[in-house]
């Protein structure tokens, strides 16, 4: 047996005043590869949870002292996750309800069944590292979503951590709006984080990525056979935040016949999955978000306002980084310790003159485009500086691409559209409606000229 094997299987605490049955149990736990330690009655027994910290209390009901309810009792104060198992040759009903009225996670009747035994610490065991798994993770996510971390100095980003702190512990909807990539996600989980549903679901779900009906079966779930490839009943994405917060992206894509069922939840906290009759009723904290001018949508009469009046209960307006240059030092860090990690590259910082460079820049595509061009920075750097020649040549100048290029006499002009369009696309991390709306063109038409250029070209663009 290695001397770490014990401690990988748990450590349990044996508590009986009848030293034949303690240290028998014992011999055969330790047999087992468990780090096991004894307690001759109740006291000693809550002196060895309180230095050894077991996973696991197997103690005797009837000790003198102080008896197994009151070392029940005590030990949970010290850590209440604790498992602890009351074994009595006097096995009344009411002396089990009693037990595991006050916390104990099972008992057993004395002269204890050895299998029985083994099965009950394999369970405690479980549900021990279950508990501990599942507050590491909240304790990451914690410490992934407090205000410190989601960079920002500027006074813009200290007000919307301001009104994050506010208003998190509400129930009421968010409206979070701003250019895309400026980190809408990521507030919206700091919301839900720091609200008392943080122990519940954060679910996501991006209006913009789904034809209408599968939008609609994704939000509120379907019944086998309500249409064509529907084999069993589904939970949509509301039934799963239940308790939760739901994170609506890109809301202003919702459909109209949409944005009425949503609207009816907004108002009766109840639905109906697609194709059933059913009425459940969610406890959801709608969370959305949006690049577009919903005022201009309701305007158009493609946007009910009704349902915009819900969903702005309190409104957040993230700043393009533009408008926050002072950040980009700091988020430059952020991305440079974080894909230099990643990379496993040694990589202290950036020079001065590409950091001015990067200030220089509008960003149009805001801290996603940041983090791009940082990324592709450090994997291009070769020693441990990111210095101006790891940054594509649009991150010089501030959003005027197209007057930069140099062109020779004789290019033609599909020549110098392609190397522009390419260009910017790079400098823009392939994102192309951002790159449309710099160059002022359609979307569609760089798709068709991508297709156009073939598989080099679109690589480029990626």
């Amino acid at each position: 047996m290695s001397k770490t094997q014990p401690d990988k299987r748990g450590r349990i605490l044996v508590v009986d005043d009848e030293k034949g049955a303690r240290e028998a149990l014992a011999d055969i736990l330790t047999e087992d590869g468990y780090q096991v330690s004894v307690a001759a009655d109740g006291v000693e027994g809550f002196e060895r949870v309180q230095a050894d910290a077991p996973d696991v209390v197997i103690s005797d009901f009837k000790m003198p002292r102080l008896d197994g309810i009151n070392l029940l009792r005590k030990s949970l104060t010290i850590d209440p996750d604790l498992k602890f198992v009351l074994m009595t040759a006097f096995g009344t009903i009411k002396t089990a309800v009693e037990a595991m009225k006050l916390g104990a996670e099972d008992y057993l009747v004395k002269p204890v069944n050895l299998e029985e035994v083994q099965i009950v610490i394999a369970r405690c065991l479980k549900g021990r590292r279950l508990v501990e798994e599942a507050r590491g993770l909240r304790e990451r996510l914690d410490e992934k979503y407090r205000f410190d971390n989601i960079v920002g100095n500027s006074p813009q980003m200290q007000l919307v951590f301001k009104t994050v702190e506010q208003i998190a512990p509400s129930r009421s909807n968010v409206l979070i709006t701003g250019e895309s990539g400026t980190g809408k996600e990521l507030i919206a989980q700091a919301i839900h984080q720091h609200s008392p549903r943080k122990d519940k679901a954060f679910v996501v779900l991006n209006c913009a990525s789904l034809t209408e009906t599968l939008l609609e079966s994704e939000l509120f779930g379907h019944e086998k056979g309500s249409f064509t490839g529907a084999t069993g009943r589904r939970r949509g994405r509301l039934e799963q935040a239940d308790g939760g917060t739901l994170f609506l992206d890109e809301v202003g894509e919702v459909p109209q016949s949409t944005q009425v069922k949503l609207l009816r939840f907004l108002q009766s906290r109840e639905i109906e999955r697609v194709g059933g009759n059913e009425v459940l009723k969610l406890d959801v904290r709608v969370v959305t978000a949006t690049h577009r001018d919903l005022k201009q949508l309701i305007e158009s009469e493609t946007f009910r306002e009704d349902l915009f009046y819900r969903l702005n209960v309190i409104e957040i307006g993230l700043p393009p980084l533009r408008e926050r240059k002072g950040d980009i030092p700091a988020l430059s860090d952020f991305f440079i310790r974080r894909y230099a990690a990643e990379n496993r590259k040694q990589i202290t910082g950036i020079e001065e003159a590409a950091l001015q460079d990067l200030i220089r820049y509008d960003w149009p595509g805001n801290i996603r485009e940041l983090e791009n061009i940082i990324e592709r920075a450090v994997v291009l750097a070769g020693g441990k500086r990111i210095t101006q020649d790891n940054l594509p040549e649009l991150a010089v100048e501030p959003g005027k691409a197209a007057n930069r290029f140099q062109f020779t006499a004789g290019v033609t002009l599909g020549e110098a559209e392609r190397e522009i369009i390419l260009r910017t696309l790079d400098a823009v991390g392939g994102h192309v409606p951002r790159a449309a709306e710099l160059l002022g063109i359609s979307p569609r038409k760089i798709y068709y000229r991508l297709k156009e250029y073939g598989h080099e070209a679109r690589s480029k663009a990626s």
